[in-house]
């Protein structure tokens, strides 16, 4: 054997053995899922491009599909007899790759989407099973849904003990509500509605449907049902749970002790859910077909959830509204938390209705702004558009009677009564020439009673008032407005939290989201870019780029102002006043010769500030913030075992409101950036603030973060969370509506990638799952499934506590562990210097997420930016005792790894994705790659600050680092439809695989082998090298 074929054929075995581990430890899914599965097929909803009879789609996809492994689903409804845009098949899981592209190559065809369920809580009286789609930490079947209304004084109560503890709920009590629900008169004469009967405007020929469980045709509370129409599986039409009713009953009922709002309306009852409260998108998608091809008036839909991504249904909620139906929906019952809206209610389109009580105070139930599609580049839409009293509110039982019901699910009917009544104030023949879903908002929105006490998000624009909306439908003309038409500054708390920190000069970009309402037509455009007009020669301080939609469909666009400072306005104090206008057309009406124009105005009202010194000022990575949907992103506290998902949009103004409002408290200006790291000045900034994140670093980022902390002096503060493989393992669940596994897609954190990322301080977070109680600087606090830290650099200040470890691995410890062991201190808080910058880290998020809190860490905070942002050390944080002499180490390969069987591309904005700074960054920096890295060489004045050097500017090229850059060991599964299709967490990803002997015996002898070759080449290299020399050396160097 030559020595040439000896290297070569070491190598091979090496790459063998390489080869064989890789195939063993990644198992195919028909290796790793339970034995006991016996799904083998899935039903998916096809859309097409055209409207046709149901036998044509039919014949069509049996011509063009040669694959086998698929049927035809049989949908026997009444909307049968019509065209339909959809078709229901049903697809074995061993033909899916094949079915799949043979059906992306069909001209037809527009997309394909997972048959989803909805599963809703109504009316339980096992309250402590209450609602939702979620229980002890598993889903139940259907899609996710929130849980709905609630009934009677038990619940009352109970909420009146959650709503005393809460701080957004003022001067509210068991007692007032209990003397409330014996005293309170019909909701209908709240509003007035007496007033509009008496002038003969009662619902007459206004058609209704009602999207729930059904309605009993003999009912006595109601004098003109017209339809009932069933859309289940079941085999009936009549309401077994009673909540169709209730809704029917507080629209439409006539029994004096539960009156409706509209007495008259034609009932179009469509039962969507079953006994068991369970629907499926499909039945949604045929009744919302058969409710265009009737020409309904107004629809109200008391259900949600926070998918917003689930497009077939989404977007035929978009073509209900474009033709021309009201459709009034829920906001949501998962208040008093921030950034939990639920779908459709948060579309632009659609009304979305919150609760209030009798006393004009926000329910506690009721869900909070804002919307998170636009998140994390963006910012939030104004929701919910109104509230309505939706406590203890009267309406019909199932047979006969009245009964109590709570919700917005309550709410939401009261608003569709109102509107009902309203539409029949307007003469039946000139009626769609006048209402539609953006004049009905447009009279509610300008016509409602703003509360003193709740802000924006919580009750948009007030509570909803029947009679000024009547006054604007009297003498409505089609018109173009925005929604809200004022920011004032100086309106707190209504205008929070844009009252809460005013504008100055070197901030990022303040965000306003408007929305556009066309009540001239249900398309419409935007001519020419919106217009600033100040009010004084201050005004011209403010530098306003603008986003919007150019068209606007259906009846509803956006508006997003990024608000700056310019330079020249560092000293400024005062307030800038002034109106941004926008010029709206719509094509002309029937019998209208002209296009219909209409001028929008915005009025502005904002108060500047000197710009803040740099030790004041905070900045928040949202950046790297990844929530449900489109991935499974599992919970932070894996305490909470009702709702397994991160969904509400991890902002500083939705679950981490409350930490914004300390900080400003404190005297810190917090600023979002929602782009890569390379996209802010760190001169300008005292500390990063990074909390909860499950992204992925971009290299350059790594290396400009090192940087700006060592050579810049900027301070770093992480809050990270629990990462688990096994735990994500068990995480792990079939569902058995879309037939399909969730897999968790991170942790509570992404803890590899933040270890790339602190990488170069020597810092390194472990895979522990921590919970208990401590005390630290006299405080208690509670570590609510937070990570430890494994590697921290000599000469800082580390914290440990003894907790108990509840990953799988820790638990397993924990049964071994005997009464007189005692468990190991585990480190969670650590300080330390790094060249001109500070750091602190914490391994958990949870004491400033208000979703779940236990108890709160904000005086933590303020002393961790006392530290990054002055150097003011705390001396219990900082103790001699918690110094340490050694460093903490961890090996490598021993710290967390990336899951190999996620495909994260699909959720990040990193992996896979081009560095670019987004809109949400300053303006002169929008569209590159951000500040660069190398030496400055050139000035740039910024504002309020001296001179300062930028070197070659804007998309300066990164030179080389020697800094560790991210291993991304993502595994790609060849399955191209995962971007194609939404249903992005639906495919069949194996679990993350246990390392067991017959996984490594077979690669390690091969490698051994392989070793041993190497070895023995490398002896017969040496009397080569030489007489060789240097031609031996390059040979070496291969």
């Amino acid at each position: 054997m030559t020595i040439t074929s000896t290297f070569f054929l070491s190598i091979f075995f090496l790459s063998l053995s390489l080869s064989l581990y890789h195939f063993q430890f990644h198992p195919s899914p028909s290796q790793t899922l339970p034995s006991n599965t016996t799904t083998t097929t899935q039903n998916y909803v096809v859309r097409f491009f055209q409207y046709k009879p149901h036998h044509h789609h039919r014949r069509y996809l049996q011509s063009n599909l040669r694959s086998d492994g698929w049927e035809w689903i049989e949908r026997r409804n009444p909307a049968s007899k019509y065209p339909t845009d959809f078709a229901l098949v049903s697809v074995q899981d061993s033909v899916k790759n094949v079915f799949f592209r043979e059906i992306g190559k069909l001209e037809l065809v527009k997309d394909v989407h997972v048959d989803m369920g909805y599963k809703r809580g109504l009316l339980n009286k096992d309250h402590k099973n209450k609602g939702g789609s979620f229980h002890d930490g598993m889903k139940r079947p259907g899609k996710i849904f929130t849980k709905m209304s609630f009934s009677d004084e038990e619940e009352m109560e109970g909420e009146g003990k959650r709503r005393s503890s809460c701080s957004t709920n003022r001067n509210v009590s068991v007692r007032l509500g209990r003397e409330l629900l014996g005293k309170r008169a019909q909701v209908t004469s709240m509003f007035g509605a007496e007033d509009l009967w008496a002038k003969g405007y009662t619902g007459t020929k206004v058609k209704m449907a009602i999207f729930d469980t059904g309605i009993r045709a003999d009912h006595p509370h109601f004098r003109n049902i017209k339809e009932r129409t069933n859309w289940t599986s079941e085999n009936t039409l009549n309401d077994n749970l009673g909540h169709g009713t209730f809704v029917a009953g507080v629209i439409a009922g006539v029994d004096a002790e539960c009156l409706g709002f509209a007495p008259d309306t034609e009932i179009y009852a469509f039962r969507v859910f079953t006994d068991a409260q369970v629907s499926y998108t499909s039945w949604f998608l045929d009744a919302f077909n058969y409710a265009i091809a009737t020409n309904m008036d107004v629809l109200n839909l008391s259900i949600g959830g926070p998918d917003y991504l689930d497009l077939p249904f989404v977007e035929k909620i978009w073509e209900i509204t474009a033709n021309n139906i009201i459709m009034v929906s829920a906001i949501g019952n998962d208040g008093p938390l921030y950034g939990t809206l639920n779908n459709p209610a948060d579309q632009s389109d659609v009304i979305g209705v919150g609760g209030i009580d009798y006393s004009d105070h926000i329910a506690s139930f009721s869900s909070r702004g804002m919307s998170t599609w636009e998140l994390p580049h963006g910012y939030g839409r104004l929701k919910p558009d109104i509230v309505a009293y939706g406590r203890d509110i009267m309406g019909s039982k199932i047979s006969t009677g009245c009964k109590s019901l709570s919700g917005t699910s309550v709410a939401s009917p009261v608003v569709a009564g109102i509107v009902c009544l309203l539409v029949s104030v307007i003469p039946e023949p000139s009626r769609k020439d006048i209402l539609n879903p953006a004049s009905m908002k447009q009279a509610l929105v300008e016509g409602a009673v703003k509360l003193s006490g709740p802000n924006m998000f919580e009750q948009g624009a007030g509570r909803v008032d029947l009679l000024e909306s009547y006054e604007i439908l009297k003498s409505y003309k089609p018109r173009a407005s925005i929604f809200p038409s004022v920011l004032d500054y100086t309106d707190c708390p209504y205008s929070w939290p844009f009252c809460r920190q005013p504008l100055y000069a070197g901030s990022m970009p303040v965000i306003f989201n408007a929305t556009i309402l066309n009540g001239m037509g249900v398309i419409g455009y935007v001519e020419g870019p919106p217009t600033w007009h100040p009010s004084n020669e201050e005004g011209n301080l403010l530098s306003i780029h603008f986003t919007y939609s150019e068209v606007i469909w259906p009846w509803t666009g956006y508006l997003a102002l990024h608000m700056q400072i310019k330079e020249e306005g560092a000293q400024y104090s005062g307030n800038i006043e002034g109106n941004v206008t926008l010029r709206v057309s719509s094509p002309a009406a029937q019998g209208e010769e002209d296009r219909r124009r209409s001028i929008c105005v915005l009025q502005l009202k904002l108060k500047v500030v000197p710009t803040p010194p740099r030790a004041k000022r905070v900045l928040w990575d949202q950046f790297h913030s990844i929530k449900y949907p489109p991935g499974y992103i599992p919970r932070d506290s894996l305490d909470v075992r009702n709702d397994i998902l991160d969904w509400h949009g991890d902002h500083l103004h939705t679950n981490f409101h409350i930490m914004f409002n300390s900080l400003r408290d404190a005297g810190y200006y917090v600023e979002t950036l929602g782009s890569p790291l390379t996209c802010f000045d760190a001169r300008q900034y005292g500390t990063l603030l990074m909390v909860d994140l499950e992204d992925e670093y971009f290299p350059e980022e790594i290396e400009k973060l090192r940087d700006d902390v060592i050579n810049t002096g900027l301070g770093l503060a992480v809050f990270a969370e629990w990462y688990n493989v096994d735990t994500m393992v068990k995480m792990r669940f079939f569902d058995d509506n879309t037939r399909s596994w969730w897999t968790p897609v991170t942790g509570g954190a992404n803890i590899p990638a933040l270890n790339d990322l602190l990488a170069p301080f020597g810092i390194a977070f472990g895979d522990k799952i921590l919970n208990g109680d401590f005390s630290l600087s006299g405080e208690q606090n509670r570590y609510a499934s937070g990570t430890d830290i494994v590697k921290f650099p000599r000469g800082g200040y580390v914290h440990m506590f003894s907790f108990l470890d509840s990953s799988e691995s820790g638990a397993t410890q924990n049964v071994l562990m005997t009464s007189d062991m005692t468990k190991a201190d585990s480190p969670i808080l650590g300080f330390t210097v790094m060249g001109k910058g500070r750091i602190a880290v914490y391994g958990d998020s949870n004491c400033l997420d208000s979703s779940h809190m236990v108890t709160n860490c904000y005086w933590l905070l303020r002393k961790i930016l006392d530290f990054t942002n002055e150097d003011v050390r705390d001396p219990v944080l900082f103790s001699s005792s918690v110094k340490l002499h050694t460093s903490l180490y961890e090996d490598d390969n021993q710290l967390p790894s990336r899951r190999s069987d996620v495909n994260f591309s699909t959720y990040s904005a990193v992996a896979g994705k081009e560095l670019i700074c987004r809109t949400d960054s300053r303006f002169e920096i929008w569209g590159t790659k951000g500040y660069n890295l190398q030496v400055r060489g050139r000035n740039r004045r910024l504002p309020g600050y001296p001179v300062i050097d930028l070197g070659k500017g804007f998309n300066a090229t990164f030179g080389n680092s020697n800094i560790r850059p991210p291993k991304f060991t993502m595994r790609n599964n060849g399955d191209s439809m995962r971007k194609t299709y939404m249903g992005l967490f639906y495919g069949d990803e194996p679990d993350a695989p246990m390392l067991v002997g017959s996984h490594w015996l077979v690669p390690a002898v091969v490698a051994a082998i392989g070793i041993l070759l190497l070895c023995f080449w490398r002896i017969r290299q040496k009397p080569r090298r030489r007489k060789k020399g240097s031609a031996s050396g390059r040979l070496a160097n291969l």
